[in-house]
């Protein structure tokens, strides 16, 4: 089991305080989380933060994609089509595990959110 420091809990808490508010229908990066949280360089971070959210049912991760509209963590849900399934069921098209129009339906919370 891998060990976090409360202070790496409290960053997770914050990834998912951001991906909750992502639009149905939308998705972000790893480093537009991670730049709207103030942590530009911790794209990573915000990839693990997703890796263990399983037992956050209420946090779509599925929306979260790597920097080129690629589904980097779809190995992390149930199964390896799992995430495609849920943004194809929000009307998301994914060719070849890349969103289609990905810089189209790009949701960057530095623009869209108020700090």
């Amino acid at each position: 089991m891998t060990r976090y420091s409360d202070s790496t809990y409290h960053f997770f808490d914050q990834v998912y305080d951001v991906v909750r508010l992502i639009p149905e229908g939308r998705v972000t990066s790893y480093g537009a989380v991670a730049r709207y949280l103030g942590s530009g360089r911790s794209a990573r971070m915000v990839g693990w933060a997703m890796n263990a959210c399983t037992s956050k049912p209420d946090v779509p991760a599925h929306r979260v994609v790597n920097r080129n509209g690629m589904l980097t963590g779809k190995m992390h849900f149930t199964t390896p089509f799992a995430m495609q399934e849920r943004l194809e069921a929000e009307g998301i098209q994914v060719r070849e595990d890349v969103v289609v129009e990905f810089k189209r339906l790009l949701w960057d919370p530095s623009r869209e959110l108020e700090l």
